[in-house]
């Protein structure tokens, strides 16, 4: 960030819809960018959001998305709940306002698909947060698929091992519901690693999985448990186990393996920690750090998981806004969102009808029979 923003730059204006608990980063983020002014928040109640205005030193609450618009802003910012996303961009779309919206980016494909062609229609950047990407190590891994010290990504197991409360659920009502949630353990959490998983390994080709509420099917509707096999057209393969059913939370492992046998794994422990590298396995050496220390709280309340992120929220939105500058394109767009919806949508498909959900033909890698491929 500059000390100052020089008197040519354009100054974007923000309007952030939703003061929920999500919102603090968004404000943070913002607000932490000198060609940025946040002119109002939006939130069905009122009252809230005059009380988000007041403490972040806003000029403007509104209740409605019209009243956001109609302050002149250029961005509107979405942190509301999951199937509210689609009426908020397609308004500001309508509108000519750039949106930046949480993930899920929708809880169905059909409401998606229509986001990401209105704001295309519109002429308008649709970005998707999905800020564990900006994690230096994330993009370690991204960049030696890139320089071939991994090459072409084969394999991947991942592994979202996560522990919530009954509280967690009961805080806000349409926490673990599927209309308002959308899902449960693969809408909410383990998206973010369905993104890295895609981002590393491609489009999907064929996704078999299973999904189960085996600790908090007193409270919950959706579940808290889900398994998969996901193969990519590229022929490369991964894993994916996903629960909120673990006491204490053993974080979240994502293991990459290349074409040259070299590998890597990720890993964020605890729980809204920064991404690192827990093991390096390229040439003859393997350098790893420990993926539990000893000494560290594994149970993390959901706030400071929240706070945790907000230097890579603030990595996001500032390559969302310096898109708008150059007219340019954010790093991770709508349509790219739509690739981690599409997968988890196919893993409650597939387990509802006990058949893998295909969507392309997968590449059979070389020197691999076709008997054998299947």
């Amino acid at each position: 960030m500059t000390s100052s923003a020089s008197a040519s730059t354009r100054i974007f204006r923000v309007g952030i819809v939703g003061c929920g608990a999500i919102s603090r980063n968004h404000l943070e983020a913002f607000g932490a960018l000198d060609n940025v002014r946040i002119v109002g928040v939006c939130d069905i109640d009122l009252d809230r959001a005059r009380a988000t205005a007041e403490s972040w030193d806003v000029p403007n609450a509104v209740n409605t998305v019209a009243g956001l618009l109609d302050l002149g802003v250029d961005i509107i910012s979405v942190c509301t709940p999951h199937p509210t996303h689609e009426e908020v961009v397609l308004q500001a779309a309508a509108a000519g306002v750039h949106v930046l919206c949480e993930k899920p980016i929708a809880t169905r494909l059909d409401a998606a698909e229509r986001m990401v062609a209105a704001c295309e229609e519109a002429g308008v950047q649709l970005g998707v947060l999905f800020q564990r990407r900006f994690w230096p190590a994330a993009q370690r891994i991204r960049s030696a698929i890139d320089d071939g010290t991994l090459g072409q990504a084969i394999m991947a197991q991942c592994s979202v091992m996560l522990h919530r409360a009954p509280e967690y659920y009961s805080r806000d009502a349409w926490r673990g519901t599927w209309d308002n949630d959308g899902g449960g353990v693969l809408m909410t959490q383990a998206i973010h690693q369905i993104d890295l998983l895609q981002w590393y390994l491609g489009d999907v080709a064929e996704v078999y999985g299973k999904v189960n509420t085996y600790r908090h099917g007193d409270y919950i509707e959706v579940e808290d448990s889900a398994t998969a096999v996901i193969t990519f057209t590229s022929g490369a393969m991964a894993t994916l186990e996903a629960l909120t059913a673990v006491s204490p939370n053993l974080g979240i492992q994502l293991r990459v393996t290349g074409e040259t046998g070299a590998s890597a794994s990720l890993t964020e422990f605890p729980e809204g920690s920064d991404g690192r590298l827990d093991l390096w396995a390229v040439g003859e050496k393997i350098v790893v750090d420990p993926v539990h220390p000893d000494g560290v709280e594994p149970n993390v309340d959901l706030a400071t998981i929240n706070r945790q992120l907000i230097p890579h929220h603030t990595s996001q939105v500032r390559d969302f806004v310096q898109a708008l500058e150059t007219d340019g394109e954010p790093a991770i767009t709508g349509r790219d969102a739509l690739k981690s919806l599409r997968i988890l949508l196919a893993v409650y498909e597939s387990s509802r009808t006990g058949l893998p959900v295909r969507f392309a033909e997968a590449q059979v890698p070389a020197g691999v029979s076709a008997k054998v491929a299947g």
